[in-house]
């Protein structure tokens, strides 16, 4: 009778435990504040290229990324809130203003990403569209937002990217790399560019604070 009472006692606590590791496993919120880093991002998902990776055109399409599930969201998404910033090219498109669904926003800090530790109060720049110009939270222009050129594009240093999401929730970003694996000086000719390394702290819990 003991034993029996005991299984009957211990299998709902099993259940418990089997639970709250799935919970745990599959809630976003749980994620501890340690920097993630998203490699070779492809920046635009129609381009084309001839047989040596030159790129020869594109489809005009972003790609799209969640830092909730830190992945790419497909573009039968893009008039949803699912997604937080968009690449192609050179240009970064947050999920906010008037044409976008979320509450996005992005203000261009020139500071170490270690050093930040709180996400700014205000400030923060839309996407916006006057006359048929776009214009963009994050520069989209040498050495005005997070990048320069000189023969190959380069992440500036210490450009620190401050995202507000599509749901309102905070992230420190910064660019590393615009060159697929990474090559520390590219060389034009084999290595193809529009391929994002980043490094990004995502806050859960909607408050601003990096730590």
């Amino acid at each position: 009778m003991l034993l029996v009472s005991m299984c009957r006692l211990t299998l709902p606590l099993l259940l418990v435990f089997f639970f709250c590791v799935q919970c745990t496993n599959n809630d976003p919120s749980s994620v501890s504040l340690l920097p993630i880093t998203y490699s070779n991002l492809n920046a635009d998902a129609g381009i084309t290229r001839n047989t040596q990776g030159k790129a020869l055109g594109t489809t005009g399409h972003f790609r799209f990324f969640s830092f909730r599930y830190g992945q790419i969201v497909a573009n039968t998404d893009s008039l949803t809130t699912k997604w937080d910033v968009g690449f192609r090219g050179t240009t970064i498109i947050v999920n906010g203003g008037p044409q976008r669904k979320g509450s996005g926003g992005a203000i261009v800090l020139s500071t170490s990403f270690n050093d930040l530790q709180n996400a700014p109060q205000d400030g923060y720049d839309l996407d916006s569209l006057v006359a048929n110009k776009p214009t963009y939270a994050i520069p989209d222009a040498v050495n005005e937002g997070w990048y320069a050129f000189n023969v190959f594009y380069s992440a500036i240093p210490n450009k620190v990217l401050v995202i507000r999401t599509a749901d309102n929730r905070f992230v420190k970003m910064e660019i590393l790399n615009f060159y697929k694996n990474s090559p520390p000086s590219p060389n034009i000719q084999v290595d193809f560019d529009r391929y994002y390394t980043f490094r990004y702290v995502f806050q859960t819990n909607g408050s601003r604070n990096f730590n």
